[in-house]
């Protein structure tokens, strides 16, 4: 294990670091998701054939290996900035007096060696659609993490809850059903034209593995979810806004719904346009977004620490007694 330099293991750091580290590593694991499909999208994921080098002889691409080399190694490299990036964002954290941030910052940096190694079974598997979806569905976890380890590291702490337990019980359920949302989104990848490079079979000939499910059935299942999903979100908006519940558990939902919308507008009009390679790229951000306005709304329903409970709130009209 690397001895870090006595003056670094030394000091302690601020918020404001935290929170600027913090930030840096949820948007290079929301990056590394939209590179990762850049890579898939220009039939790249073979362009380094092996793992962990990119030949048999070289570590880097060869000049025979051209442009798809050069962006799967770049998808790679990148990998390697971010294990620089969790690795501060872990000594951050470990130098500071938030300990309720550690388990959040472990997390974030056991998720990049796990990431890579899956990232090498990708591709010694072919491009096997299932590891594929794996790599992703992992890349979210890891951007939900990061997203809620930026948002607490803006505050005190972890206080109590802002909204009535049956609410905070529907935010839990919009987080589920989020995560139905990116499992069938990547089930309707990995049954499409999209799912992974050309392969020859036994027989000579090219072709693309794929799932092996209905494209339109699985297709439609996602839409419902994503339906679903809206309709769940909107009873929490309207349930907040009728009870005058936190602003910013309010604006949280507000603004999922705003995204899994424009979400939305992108997946059928990718899905009518035949899936160009564009539009799929957009819909991997936006999957990558409505992930972090997902945890910003799991992470929305309890205060800082200096919040007092909702049961121990002061009425809206009370006036404090003077002293």
């Amino acid at each position: 294990m690397p001895v870090l330099p006595a003056s670094l293991a030394s000091r302690s750091f601020s918020a404001r670091t935290i929170s600027r580290v913090a930030l840096a590593n949820a948007v290079a694991n929301g990056l590394i998701v939209v590179t990762g499909g850049a890579v898939r999208l220009t039939g790249s994921g073979l362009g380094c054939p092996t793992w962990p080098n990119c030949t048999d002889a070289s570590f880097v691409p060869t000049e025979e290996l051209a442009g798809h080399g050069l962006i799967e190694f770049g998808n790679r490299t990148l990998t390697g900035v971010l294990a620089l990036i969790a690795l501060a964002t872990l000594v951050v954290v470990f130098r500071s007096p938030r300990r309720d941030l550690r388990p959040l910052a472990v997390l974030g940096f056991l998720g990049i060696p796990v990431q890579a190694a899956l990232g090498g079974v990708t591709v010694l598997t072919g491009l096997n659609p299932w590891t594929v979806a794996a790599h992703f569905l992992l890349s979210a976890v890891l951007v939900a993490l990061m997203t809620v380890l930026w948002l607490r590291s803006r505050e005190p702490g972890v206080g109590q809850l802002l909204v009535r337990r049956p609410f905070a019980l529907l935010v839990t359920g919009i987080a589920a059903t989020t995560a139905a949302v990116l499992v069938l989104g990547t089930i309707v990848t990995g049954s499409g034209p999209h799912s992974g490079d050309l392969q020859e079979d036994a027989d000579g000939e090219l072709r693309v593995d794929r799932m092996g499910f209905d494209p339109e059935l699985v297709s439609q299942l996602h839409a419902d979810v994503v339906f679903l999903l809206v309709g769940l979100t909107v009873a929490l908006l309207v349930a907040l806004y009728a009870t005058d519940t936190a602003g910013r558990t309010r604006r949280a939902a507000r603004d999922l719904l705003v995204v899994v919308l424009l979400q939305g507008v992108v997946g059928y009009v990718q899905y009518f346009l035949h899936l160009p390679a564009v539009l799929v790229l957009v819909h991997m951000l936006g999957a990558v977004l409505v992930t972090a306005y997902t945890a910003r709304l799991v992470w929305s329903v309890r205060g800082p620490a200096s919040e007092l409970p909702l049961e121990q709130q002061p009425a809206r009209d009370e006036v404090p007694a003077s002293r």
